[in-house]
């Protein structure tokens, strides 16, 4: 008896409405399952062999309609919400969130000194630990073990000084209307420099294990080859662009807070394929340490780290449409905000690089992927299920 005479083998044999049945093709789903990029969502795939035909990307497992309940809340309310957007790097729709309201109100000119340092400094710490999340965890798929260990542990030192600073690890809900909620605690920017001092003395090991690994080498290059037309047809954001030779970052060609004030490079590689988002990411962790020790030498000691506001649970702010970006880890992100003259946003839409990267990019990609190459092209993209399931 063939497999395909069981009555029930466990998965599904495709149907083509054009060719009709194909007994060579199987039908599995890749999630979802937990924790992280390959678990909050499923992959619909086509198999002949271990050669992907087709797959389709799911979303809806994680649905919390992030927008809709910004938009029935008052806008201090929002604050709980929208660092949940992103659970690896809460900081950026913060400071959007932030941003774009200050922006429609007239408060962005009251936005102390100090207050745009300090957000500047947690852009990039939040930068800094979900670029090391994923460098080690690009290893990991390909079975490298070791490599997210290393690097979940530095990122747990980052982790550190988040709590010290905010009182949480994971969300912070620390950048808010007019500034911050609270100045720097005293010796944080030392202990903060030790940690920044821990994670550069491990880089040239997480070198040697990823980067230099002919086993990492093998299974990266010339795999998840991106088409360098796909950039602008597609709109293609963050180390996926940069890995084509596309030198884009919202940092520089949009400045925003204290960037303009900052000596850095936008870090780019070629080839295009899942070593190349890896390196780009490399050198974007190394680039995030130098901006951070730069913010902390330029930083003012004294001053307000938040503009005097108004009541918040009667604030109200003028009819009015703006977009605000930010460059985030996995590229860019910004918010449409639309106000009405009430207490209660209009209507809210964040703009994030998870959806195409998960949907278009990925669909698009997947046709002669072989299965075990799957969760590393889904890491390289480095989606962000939730923000999907906004």
């Amino acid at each position: 008896m063939s497999l395909f005479e069981i009555e029930n083998p466990g998965f599904d044999i495709l149907e083509d409405p054009q060719d009709g049945p194909n007994p060579r093709e199987v039908q599995l789903w890749f999630g979802p399952q937990h924790p992280g990029i390959t678990g909050n969502m499923s992959v619909q795939v086509w198999l002949e062999g271990d050669t992907i035909k087709r797959g389709i990307t799911h979303v809806g497992y994680l649905h919390r309609g992030f927008e809709k309940l910004m938009e029935r809340r008052k806008y201090i309310q929002s604050f709980p919400i929208v660092c949940r957007m992103c659970v690896a790097e809460p900081d950026t729709t913060e400071y959007l969130l932030a941003a774009s309201l200050e922006e429609l109100s007239g408060l962005d000119a009251e936005v102390p000194e100090k207050a745009q340092w300090i957000r500047t400094l947690v852009m990039e710490m939040s930068r800094l630990q979900a670029q090391l999340m994923v460098f080690g965890g690009q290893a990991g798929t390909m079975g490298l073990g070791t490599a997210p260990n290393w690097t979940y542990t530095l990122r747990d030192f980052l982790l550190d000084s988040f709590e010290e600073l905010t009182g949480g690890r994971v969300y912070h809900m620390y950048i808010t209307y007019g500034g911050v909620r609270r100045d720097l605690p005293q010796g944080f920017a030392l202990r903060l420099e030790k940690t920044l001092d821990a994670i550069e003395e491990r880089l040239p090991y997480l070198d040697d294990l990823i980067l230099d690994s002919e086993v990492f080498r093998t299974r990266a290059r010339g795999v998840g080859v991106l088409p360098r037309e796909w950039a602008e047809e597609i709109g293609i954001t963050g180390p996926p662009l940069r890995a084509m030779g596309i030198a884009r970052d919202t940092r520089r060609d949009f400045p925003y807070l204290k960037y303009p004030e900052l000596d850095f490079k936008v870090c780019t590689a070629t080839g295009s394929d899942i070593y190349a988002r890896t390196l780009v990411r490399r050198m974007e962790i190394q680039e995030s340490i130098g901006m951070i020790r730069q913010i902390l030498q330029k930083m003012p000691h004294e001053g307000p780290y938040c503009a005097k506001l108004p009541n918040m649970l009667h604030w109200t702010i003028p009819a009015g449409y703006t977009y605000v970006r930010a460059e985030a880890s996995r590229g860019e992100m910004g918010f449409v905000m639309v106000t009405d003259g009430s207490d209660k946003i209009r209507r809210v839409h964040l703009r994030g690089p998870s959806y195409t990267n998960a949907v278009t990019v990925l669909e698009r990609m997947l046709p002669g992927t072989n299965i075990a190459d799957l969760s590393a092209l889904m890491v390289s993209l480095q989606t962000c299920p939730p923000e999907i399931e906004r």
